[in-house]
């Protein structure tokens, strides 16, 4: 028998990876992110599945309707209509509620989210200036250290 007892940071990654995620990729993201079973083993889809049915966690079921209540970065951004990395600049500064339940994982959105104001607004400001769209221009002011030189922004 399996032991089915990880860490409780593997437990938590995948309680959230479910919501946007089947076995199989879950148990990539697990093995990508050098996370293993109690026994040391790498996951596989039967790992995760017998982790899932264990801890009582329900199986990833992709909404009939195509409109997934939590969605990936990618997903989110398309559905914004804006770059990847903007809307991951906007989560890594709290502009914007994400998870990112392992550091070499994905941001999960809460489809509902994406539909408020703050989410509107991030929306607006990587329209307004589609040269910079993650953010405001690089103040010309400051220097950028570059091999130990000075280089000016213009």
């Amino acid at each position: 028998m399996q032991d089915v007892t990880p860490a409780s940071g593997t437990l938590a990654a995948g309680r959230q990876l479910v919501l946007i995620a089947n076995d199989d990729l879950i148990a990539g993201i697990l093995n990508r992110n050098g996370l293993v079973t109690g026994h040391g083993n790498r996951w596989t889809r039967e790992r995760v599945t017998a982790l899932r049915s264990h801890h009582k966690i329900p199986v990833f079921r992709p909404a009939p309707d195509g409109n997934e209540p939590w969605l990936n970065l990618n997903k989110a951004a398309r559905l914004l209509g804006i770059a990847p990395k903007t809307l991951r600049l906007a989560a890594e500064a709290g502009e914007i509620e994400g998870v990112h339940p392992l550091p070499d994982g994905p941001w999960i959105f809460s489809r509902s989210r994406l539909g408020e104001p703050v989410a509107q607004s991030i929306v607006w400001r990587a329209r307004q200036n589609p040269k910079y769209p993650t953010g405001s221009r690089p103040d010309p002011a400051k220097p950028i250290r570059f091999n130990n030189i000075d280089r000016w922004v213009l």
